[in-house]
């Protein structure tokens, strides 16, 4: 993990505008189902997706960039109402750049979280970022943030919910308006 102290990253949090998150091994236990025909099955977090309706009523949009491409993907975007989902984009930093242009913003006001090498690039260019506790240390090293919560079971929830908190935001206020 980077070495930046509680003041700092308080800091960084405060300049976030966008939420960026890797699928799979991250928003998912990083394990995938295939059945017969092709068919893939992916376990979703309810708490992961509330952060997204958290995140949306404070006015910070959410946005997937994943290596792979998939139905159940596509499937979770569209359930949690995200326009701003990419799959299979060989390198995430031209989503990650579409991004930036489409809302405006520099990428010290982006947070993402991933898990792998292929979101290291991601995690070196944003304000804020994130990664979970299975994460090689090789890509923990360039993280903000390690999570206590496991992927796929609240790290996206816990990750968005201290940025919210660094923001001055309520997430119970945001929730029961």
């Amino acid at each position: 993990m980077k070495k930046i102290s509680q003041n700092s990253l308080k800091a960084k949090m405060k300049k976030i505008e966008l939420f960026v998150f890797d699928v799979d091994g991250v928003l998912t236990d990083n394990t995938v189902y295939m059945g017969r025909n092709g068919a893939e099955y992916k376990r979703f977090c309810i708490a992961d997706g509330m952060a997204v309706y958290i995140a949306r009523r404070a006015g910070i949009p959410t946005a997937f960039i994943s290596g792979r491409k998939s139905a159940a993907t596509t499937s979770r975007a569209r359930e949690l109402g995200i326009t701003d989902s990419y799959q299979y984009v060989g390198t995430k930093k031209k989503p990650f750049d579409k991004l930036l242009k489409k809302y405006k913003l520099k990428p010290e006001q982006a947070a993402f979280m991933g898990d792998d090498i292929i979101d290291v690039v991601l995690m070196k260019l944003s304000g804020v970022s994130a990664t979970v506790p299975h994460a090689p240390d090789y890509v923990k090293k360039f993280a903000d943030v390690v999570t206590k919560k496991q992927a796929g079971l609240g790290a996206a929830r816990e990750f968005v919910d201290m940025v919210l908190k660094a923001k001055g935001f309520d997430p119970l206020e945001l929730t029961f308006k």
